[in-house]
């Protein structure tokens, strides 16, 4: 493995598990004091700032479900984005885990949500309501990522703004039915410690994102302004990252992508070598 790559690696797995920890941490320790207003807002700016902080490392994926979106655009390759999903969910678990440290070792931290924040259907929607719900959520979230971070992207530095924001709209409509998933690896580790129902039930909050998700990819390369002439490399950081130059394999060029580990090994390289002035 690259040392690019194990850096990209390691950016996705700490982005997903402070998704987790502070963002589901918000509905484990405060729902009853901030409400789904609040902990919507958490997941939106713990998104943004993780955007500008790890997109010019990883993408700032920090989700299985824009990670497929990027792979099927052809933004990297399939053993590269197998990588990001297992650093992703190891992630999801990681943060999982400290948040049921905290509710059961430490004081009188309750957890609030019951279900240390796991996603479910049943009391407010039906399964097919949730699946419907959750695939409609993740297409819309994944898709204002595609859009804001294509080389085409009208206002490139705002990217992360956006994707928080739309992250925060989402959690407004989903959390009174499922709790909003459409990210996989947050449904998963709650999932794991919370047991029972929602464990049972962790498969569809995990297929319904990866469906929406892939659902996105056709419609953004339809809806995608073409390219500016000159405009080769424009883009944003932040969110998933834009290509330098065409999609790989013919894909569409205004989608966005994760830069190989091998292309940034070599960008390395050149900055290395390359002589002064």
């Amino acid at each position: 493995m690259s040392p690019t790559l194990a850096r990209q690696l390691a950016a996705e797995f700490l982005g997903t598990a402070l998704l987790v920890f502070v963002a589901v941490g918000s509905a484990v320790a405060g729902f009853n004091t901030i409400g789904p207003f609040g902990v919507a807002l958490a997941f939106g700016l713990t998104l943004l700032a993780l955007a500008y902080a790890l997109g010019p490392v990883s993408g700032c994926h920090i989700n299985p479900a824009v990670t497929l979106a990027v792979l099927a655009s052809r933004g990297m390759s399939a053993t590269e984005a197998a990588y990001y999903w297992i650093a992703q969910f190891a992630g999801g678990i990681a943060g999982a885990a400290v948040l049921q440290l905290l509710t059961s070792s430490f004081g009188d931290m309750t957890d609030e949500t019951g279900a240390l924040g796991a996603n479910d259907y049943g009391a407010t929607i039906s399964l097919g309501g949730a699946f419907v719900l959750e695939v409609l959520l993740t297409f819309v979230f994944v898709a204002v990522i595609l859009l804001v971070t294509g080389k085409a992207a009208a206002t490139p530095g705002f990217a992360g703004l956006a994707i928080g924001l739309a992250l925060t709209a989402v959690h407004l409509i989903g959390i009174p039915l499922t709790g909003t998933s459409v990210n996989p690896a947050r449904s998963l580790g709650p999932a794991l410690f919370a047991g029972g129902e929602p464990l049972a039930h962790v498969w569809l909050f995990i297929l319904a994102p990866l469906v929406g998700a892939a659902l996105a990819v056709p419609v953004v390369r339809w809806l995608a302004l073409p390219t500016p002439a000159g405009a080769a490399g424009a883009g944003d950081d932040t969110g998933a990252q834009v290509p330098d130059g065409g999609g790989r394999d013919g894909a569409a060029e205004d989608l966005p992508r994760a830069r190989t580990s091998a292309e940034s090994d070599a960008e390395d390289g050149r900055r290395r070598h390359r002589s002064p002035g």
